[in-house]
Order: structure tokens, then sequence, then C-alpha cells
């Protein structure tokens, strides 16, 4: 009985060490692919940030126009002029060109076609001071770029209101009723011998 309790330690000596052998190499994997793991986290967590930050300081920039209060825009738009008849190759360095001598410069805006990106033909120059506007005001008329300009006061625009109007057509006119003709007991039949219908 003493030989076959040697054994038996031995056999379990040994399947132990097969087992150590395997976990090792397991363990290093796992430890491996933790580290790993950590390592992906980690720079997740670096993309997270950044992506919070930009997103914050593009937030800011579209609050900041957002919040821009209506008395906000009537006072930059009592500084503004538009430009009309602008040259496509016109570069807002000209403008700011054409017009310095009329006052200092906040900002000069062409205007582009949001599909294809080409300019529209205007501009609008905002000065620092609502002064510089009659002197911007009375180069209406001039030669820029081969092109005579006109320039005149920006208006402010007014949410809902289109200058042209609304509908369709001429006068108002939607389509679909055209108006009372009165009444007739032929109308809409065109049956033999009873007339025409309307």
């Amino acid at each position: 009985m003493t030989d076959v309790e040697t054994t038996q330690p031995t056999t379990t000596e040994v399947t132990e060490s097969t087992i150590d052998d395997g976990d090792d190499a397991d363990s290093n994997e796992i430890l491996l692919m933790k580290q790993r793991v950590a390592e992906m986290e980690r720079e997740a967590n670096k993309l997270r940030e950044l992506q919070a930050a930009a997103e914050q300081e593009h937030s800011a920039e579209e609050n900041g126009g957002a919040m821009e209060t209506d008395e906000d825009k009537a006072n930059t738009d009592s500084r503004s002029v538009y430009v009309g008849n602008v040259d496509y190759g016109a570069t807002p360095e000209e403008i700011q060109g054409h017009f310095q001598a009329c006052g200092t410069i906040n900002r000069v805006t062409i205007l582009c076609d949001k599909f294809t990106g080409h300019p529209k033909g205007y501009a609008y120059v905002e000065f620092s001071e609502p002064e510089h506007i009659d002197a911007a005001v009375a180069l209406d008329n001039s030669l820029f770029r081969g092109r005579l300009i006109k320039v005149t006061a920006k208006r402010t625009n007014v949410p809902g209101f289109n200058a042209r109007g609304r509908g369709r057509g001429r006068a108002g006119y939607r389509g679909g009723y055209r108006g009372y003709a009165g009444y007739s007991p032929y109308r809409g039949t065109r049956g033999r011998g009873r007339g025409r219908g309307f």
C-alpha cells in the first residue's frame, strides 16, 4: 500500500507541473492581452478627450455666432455695406484695398454658392465704426476690376420676411382656383347637344 501511495503523489506532481507550464503560457498571453487592452483604452480615452475638446471648441464658435442677439446683429449691420457686381475672381484683400480709404475694416465677406463653392458676385464689408458707411457708399458706381460696383448700406434681415413676396405667379395667384364664373346648368357636361362646358 505504500507503493500505491508513492505513485499517486508522483502522478499528481507531474500533472501539476504540466498544468503549470500551460498556465504560464496562457497567463502570459492573458497578461499581454490585458496590456494591449489597457493600452487601447488609454488611446481611446485620449481620443475621447481630444474629440470632446474639439466639439467644445466648435460649439463655442457656433454658439458665439448663435448667441448673438438681434441687437448685436443690427449693430453689425449698421456698420456694414453691401457690395454688388463684384468680379468673381476678386479676393477679400482686393476688396479691402478698394475700401481702405473709407476707414478701418473689421471683416470682408464674399458670399459663395454652397453647392459649387463659386462666388455669387457680391460681398459685405464690415467697418469698425458706423461713420465710415457714408464714405463707403460714396464709392457707389466706382470701377473695381473693370466693373462698376454697387455699394449700399447693408439692410438688417427680418426673420420670416421675404422682400419678393409670397406665393407663386402673378398677383398672388397660387394655382388651382381661377375665380368664379357664375352658375351654368351646362358646366362640366360634355354630352351631345348640350353645349360646351367650361
